[in-house]
């Protein structure tokens, strides 16, 4: 494993999403995880910057609330697409079960099933840290709305994959609620309100309490990021050689 890994954690203004940028420094290899659409110039300088090469694109879900740059980035840079078997994400390339691990380098991502949120939402650990999508939020986790959320799935995810995990291990969420960036699992057990001393039952009616009328805009985006953010083919965007792999060495 390289000694000094790149960790890059971008918040998308508009939506409020994180996506997260992660490299071995011994070969450049680095993969991107939830990229948003608006952010891709800010990915390619920082893999510029870095003098990365992107070997895939992770997407832990279907998002609901923003378009995914996850195309865009494959046609403009070769990288495949990675996302749960179950995600409804049509073009990704590699469909993932759970403990599968995805090798970038000397690094790798192991996968880990936690459904509920959607039915094919996908975390992925690496190295003292998880990347839990809208599956565990800080201080809070996604919603379970039908036909794809399921309250019941989503405690069990929580609670028997990502809080099985060491204390100390950082929860990377998928989007910001407040001002904090990063948590820990054992905060998230004690503190978290959505978990802290919550049957699976009362876990469940609080989740159905919380369900409210799908947007409109929300039907767009799952559409168009079942295509990973383009839903007529994606085009480059920008000057050829802002998206030319070369660009990365």
């Amino acid at each position: 494993m390289g000694i000094h890994p790149v960790f890059r954690q971008f918040l998308h203004a508009d939506s409020g999403a994180f996506a997260y940028l992660l490299a071995d420094t011994v070969t450049g290899a680095a993969v991107l995880v939830d990229p948003v659409l608006g952010d891709v110039p800010l990915y390619h300088r920082a893999m510029r910057e870095n003098r990365l090469r992107l070997e895939r694109v992770v997407e832990t879900h279907l998002h609901d609330d923003h378009v995914s740059g996850a195309w865009v980035l494959h046609v403009g840079t070769g990288a495949p697409i990675a996302a749960g078997s179950r995600a409804g994400i049509e073009v990704a390339q590699h469909r993932l079960e759970d403990g599968e691990t995805l090798a970038f380098g000397g690094e790798s991502l192991q996968a880990i099933s936690t459904p509920g949120h959607t039915a094919g939402c996908m975390s992925f650990l690496w190295r003292d840290r998880v990347f839990t999508g809208d599956t565990m939020l800080i201080g809070g986790c996604g919603s379970a709305e039908p036909p794809q959320g399921h309250a019941g799935r989503l405690f069990d995810s929580l609670t028997r994959h990502l809080m099985t995990l060491p204390d100390e291990t950082l929860v990377c969420p998928g989007h910001a609620t407040g001002r904090r960036r990063v948590s820990c699992i054992g905060e998230e057990r004690l503190l978290n309100p959505c978990l802290a001393g919550k049957s699976r039952d009362e876990f469940i009616a609080g989740v159905r309490a919380a369900l409210r009328v799908a947007p409109v805009a929300r039907d767009i985006h799952l559409t168009v990021n079942a295509r990973g953010g383009d839903p007529e083919g994606a085009r480059p965007v920008g000057p050829p050689h802002e998206l030319a792999r070369a660009d990365y060495h």
